[in-house]
């Protein structure tokens, strides 16, 4: 048997891939309507959290953050067995993770820490991507049964934080994607131009494998000899920035990385390549 904790909208996608594959799901979440609901899909809904997790063999949970995963987790350290896993998919910070991985180790117990890359739909679905770190041991144990969770399983190594590390990465840049796209359509507004035709221009740019290139650049360089210079970059984004604000248009992102050329600029870097100027 598994229980699950927290039955929000990816923690209700979880359950019903699990009761589609035949497993019997005890489940909980604070704001009891959503748990009752999964009752309809053959769930087992419980008032409280212990009364879930008795019996289970894996404990699974998909809640907020790091001070809600304590916060439901802690009242159950002297009611879970040995032998119940704890499998975490919350997007945590790596420093909680680990610390928490190490307390319940003292504890006695597996938690291992397995964020995603996934919608509600594609938890429901089985699709996208499960992270994983911890223990190699456990980790190639509880592998197959995530594995018939999601897509694929990424394995990230033997320190328990380093999978949410990874998950922190990754919605680095999908957010940080979402914010320079609002900075394109303030342009676009600065301009006259419609944001949809300004849009239609990234349909030709292989904008993912420039990204790659970059981040790679970022990381290792060479920075010189320069293929943009950061003074050159520094001009460019002045110029957005100085449209945009002409049109009561101010962009979000792009000072933000004016300072950053700024900065090195003022350390003498101008002639480096623009990617240099946000190396560590």
């Amino acid at each position: 048997m598994i229980a699950f904790l927290g039955t929000g909208l990816m923690g209700t996608g979880f359950v019903r891939r699990l009761l589609s594959q035949g497993q019997t799901v005890h489940v909980w979440n604070r704001s009891p309507g959503s748990a009752r609901a999964l009752e309809a899909h053959g769930a087992k809904a419980f008032a409280t959290s212990a009364d879930a997790v008795a019996g289970a063999e894996r404990v699974h949970l998909s809640l907020s953050d790091d001070a809600s995963v304590d916060a439901v987790l802690e009242p159950l350290a002297d009611t879970l067995p040995t032998s119940c896993w704890i499998i975490d998919h919350t997007t945590t910070t790596p420093s909680a993770t680990g610390a928490r991985a190490r307390r319940w180790t003292e504890r006695g117990r597996v938690y291992l820490h397995a964020p995603v890359f996934m919608g509600p739909v594609n938890a429901a679905e089985g699709t996208g991507w499960m992270l994983l770190s911890g223990d190699p041991e456990h980790c190639a144990r509880v592998l197959p049964a995530l594995e018939r969770m999601t897509g694929a399983v990424m394995q990230l190594g033997q320190l328990p934080e380093r999978a949410a590390a990874f998950k922190l990465f990754g919605n680095l840049a999908f957010l940080g994607m979402s914010a320079l796209a609002g900075d394109i359509v303030r342009l676009a507004h600065a301009t006259g131009v419609d944001p949809h035709d300004a849009a239609m221009m990234f349909q030709h740019l292989a904008l993912g494998d420039v990204f790659t290139a970059r981040l790679k650049k970022v990381v290792a360089g060479p920075f010189e000899p320069a293929s943009f210079t950061i003074g050159m970059a520094r001009k460019d984004v002045r110029l957005m920035v100085d449209e945009a604000a002409a049109h009561s248009c101010p962009l979000a992102v792009m000072p933000a990385v004016a300072a950053c050329y700024e900065a090195a600029i003022t350390r003498g870097e101008a002639t480096l390549d623009s990617s240099a100027a946000f190396r560590c």
